[in-house]
């Protein structure tokens, strides 16, 4: 007996059928699209562009990227450890010489301040007490001396006059040699004591130096930190803009921290990157062009940075319009480094159709078709393309992207 075919198996055969369908419908279209591409040989001029061979200059050049940034740029960074009090000028206001920009409190180091002064005065005061006990000590040891002296001459005298008792019978040897035992002990005593006073003085004077030397050192000290104290004010040391500004108010900030940040904008350069594969063929001296809003502005690199970053060498460009108005701070722009240079060579503006090869298939515009040729290139920049051969000077090129018409000779004009 036949049984009625369920309905939700009927529901799914009829959107199986409707899926295939689409599908088959899709693919017919796509394969019209590329068979209708494939046998196109017609173009509208509305959609190409074209260009003239004309003769010129040309420039061979290698693109990086690069950034506008400030020629003039001053850091002000805290001199002493402190905290910051308050902020008197707001990023992006304009400060003259002299203006200040931050409040520190530096109370802490006001306060090491005044330790060492009191320090310098109490080592003052010791180096005082210790030239006069020194004083002392050598005028005791000079009458010491002195005394010593008057004894020798005594001693001398004494061993003289037994002498002359003895020559006349009047003292015995005993006592002679006694008198030259008295008188060797006091010259010896003497030469003892001439050597203390020596030493002592020696001694003394280096270390009223050595004290003085210290006193010295704390003196500098203290002018330092005056000095630091005196720059804690955070004032622009010339006019500009603030580009930077630390404000987190109380937050402690050590010795050589950044504070702010004053740029001079109206004079900037571009510091330019790009890949090291390029290391050999970039040089300081080099001339480059940066393009700000399609406008090409000329300069040199004049400084390369030794390290490489990232497999990323950076260089300055420094331009010869620094101080164009197109110029803006952080501004991002192209850098082309010219690496050869031709004159009066035949040239195509630059476009999508060419692709860096050094032979390239180009249509060019005859009778109202455009016939492809195999054309020899040479030097390429961001504006021009050399032509070396199978071109003329007046010839108009296509330069538009024509990828989808290489497989034919020749197109007809619309």
């Amino acid at each position: 007996m036949d049984r009625p075919v369920q309905q939700s198996l009927k529901t799914k055969r009829n959107l199986k059928w409707i899926f295939y369908s689409i599908l088959c419908v899709g693919a017919l279209y796509a394969s019209w699209q590329f068979l209708g591409n494939q046998l196109k040989t017609s173009i509208d001029p509305k959609d190409f562009i074209t260009a003239k061979v004309e003769k010129g200059n040309i420039e061979s050049t290698i693109s990086a990227a690069g950034e506008v940034i400030p020629i003039y740029e001053q850091v002000l960074s805290s001199p002493i450890k402190a905290t910051i009090q308050e902020v008197l000028k707001p990023i992006g206001t304009k400060v003259r010489k002299g203006e200040a920009i931050l409040v520190l409190d530096k109370s802490e180091s006001l306060l090491e301040f005044e330790k060492l002064t009191d320090q310098l005065e109490l080592r003052k005061n010791e180096i005082t007490r210790l030239k006069l006990n020194l004083k002392k000590e050598l005028f005791d040891l000079e009458i010491s001396d002195s005394i010593k002296a008057l004894n020798v001459q005594r001693l001398t005298a004494d061993r003289d006059n037994t002498k002359y008792l003895l020559d006349i019978g009047g003292a015995t040897q005993e006592q002679m040699d006694e008198a030259e035992l008295q008188l060797k002990i006091a010259l010896l005593e003497k030469k003892q004591l001439d050597h203390s006073l020596k030493t002592k003085k020696q001694s003394t004077e280096t270390e009223i130096f050595e004290k003085d030397l210290q006193a010295k050192i704390q003196g500098h000290a203290i002018t330092e930190l005056e000095q630091k104290l005196q720059k804690a004010d955070i004032k622009a040391q010339r006019s500009g803009v603030l580009t930077w500004v630390n404000d987190r108010i109380g937050l402690p900030v050590n010795p050589g921290e950044t504070l702010a940040r004053l740029a001079d904008l109206g004079f900037f350069k571009v510091m330019g990157s790009i890949s090291d594969i390029y290391a050999d063929k970039i040089k300081i001296g080099q001339r480059a062009i940066v393009t700000v809003n399609d406008q090409p502005l000329s300069g040199t690199i004049n400084n390369i940075r030794p390290t490489v970053e990232n497999n990323i060498i950076t260089f300055e460009v420094q331009l010869d319009q620094s101080n164009h108005e197109a110029l803006r701070p952080n501004m991002k722009v192209e850098v082309y480094i010219i690496l050869a240079s031709k004159s009066e060579t035949l040239r195509i503006a630059n476009g999508p159709a060419f692709n860096g090869k050094a032979k390239q298939k180009l249509f060019l515009l005859q009778d109202g078709r455009a016939i492809q040729k195999e054309v020899q290139m040479g030097l390429s920049s961001f504006e021009y393309v050399e032509v070396l051969s199978e071109l003329r000077l007046g010839d108009e090129i296509i330069i538009s992207d024509m990828k989808q018409y290489e497989h034919l000779s020749e197109i007809t004009i619309k």
